[in-house]
């Protein structure tokens, strides 16, 4: 395996990291407090424990995927995105040390975004009911306050996408559900009316998009910030990456059960049995990963890049 497909577990450049998520390591951009690097890592997480065993390559399909998706709903009209450039070549050499992470290494994995303030609420679009809105569901009757018709199937079809958000915790935490005016408390009102319409609007869209291509889209989860002295929020982060939704393949859909997917869950279900046996508790640190779950779990994402964009990587 030749260094520039090495797989990419922590960036090491000229300066240090202004934040290491779960999966990318944010850096100031040399000469431009207006933007950021970000760098997709091929670390994964599974139940908010980042695992020891990184997924080689993982980091550039996310970002093939993102970059094609923040592209997408730019030039749709639904909101501005923090997306400026995702080209390596562009990077000052003054970034790189020796022994550290090279621009080949990059290639690929980056993006120079605009730098925003960060709304803290994860602003989830629900098409399916799978996952904690299942349980929620089954507990309830409901999904962060959003009654649904009694006796849906597990997997089923929503009569239409929900909106739920989430808190946005600390790296380690659990992210937890709440109700739309939980999130206006935190946030304001008038912005959360306008991160659900533009959540909706863009799941909308894209699962279309995506059921195209012979994927449905079941639910997922968008971040969004502000820009000094613009009240318009901008998508960041990542977006409808399999990190950051539940892909399955449509011709596969059978509600009743969990679907064949194109995402972790096929991870979660392996480190659920490993809880099962009492090896695990889902607390970090995360078990190390035999290579036919990092070869496997790296072919879905691949088939859902190839899938969506066009591209296999």
């Amino acid at each position: 395996m030749t260094a520039d497909h090495a797989p990419l577990h922590t960036t090491s450049l000229a300066m240090p990291p202004l934040r290491q998520g779960k999966v990318r390591d944010v850096f100031p951009m040399p000469g431009d407090d207006t933007a950021l690097l970000i760098v997709a890592t091929d670390r994964i997480s599974a139940f908010d424990v980042v695992m020891p065993t990184p997924i080689p390559g993982k980091g550039r399909v996310l970002t093939a995927l993102s970059t094609f998706w923040l592209q997408w709903i730019e030039a749709r009209g639904f909101c501005r995105t923090h997306l400026i450039s995702a080209d390596a070549s562009t990077l000052p050499d003054s970034l790189f040390i020796p022994g550290g992470t090279t621009r080949e290494q990059l290639h690929g994995r980056i993006m120079i975004a605009r730098r925003a303030g960060v709304v803290p609420i994860e602003c989830v679009a629900r098409g399916y009911i799978e996952g904690s809105g299942w349980k929620d569901y089954l507990a309830t009757g409901a999904i962060c306050g959003n009654p649904l018709p009694p006796g849906l199937r597990q997997c089923q079809r929503l009569p239409h996408p929900i909106f739920t958000p989430a808190t946005k915790e600390e790296l380690g935490l659990h992210d937890q559900n709440i109700d739309f005016d939980a999130a206006a408390q935190r946030v304001g009102r008038p912005l959360m009316a306008r991160l659900k319409d533009l959540t909706l609007s863009i799941y909308n869209a894209a699962a279309e998009y995506a059921l195209s291509r012979g994927i449905i889209i079941a639910d997922t989860k968008f971040e969004f910030g502000l820009l000094p002295g613009d009240p318009n929020p901008i998508l960041i982060d990542e977006a409808l990456t399999p990190d950051s939704s539940r892909f399955w393949p449509a011709d596969q859909h059978q509600p009743g059960k969990a679907q064949p997917s194109f995402d972790k869950q096929f991870l979660r279900e392996y480190l659920e049995t490993l809880v099962a046996k009492g090896q695990w508790n889902k607390q970090s640190p995360g078990p190390s990963l035999p290579p036919e779950i990092v070869a496997a779990t790296l072919e879905r994402y691949t088939q859902a890049c190839a899938k969506l964009v066009g591209q296999a990587l």
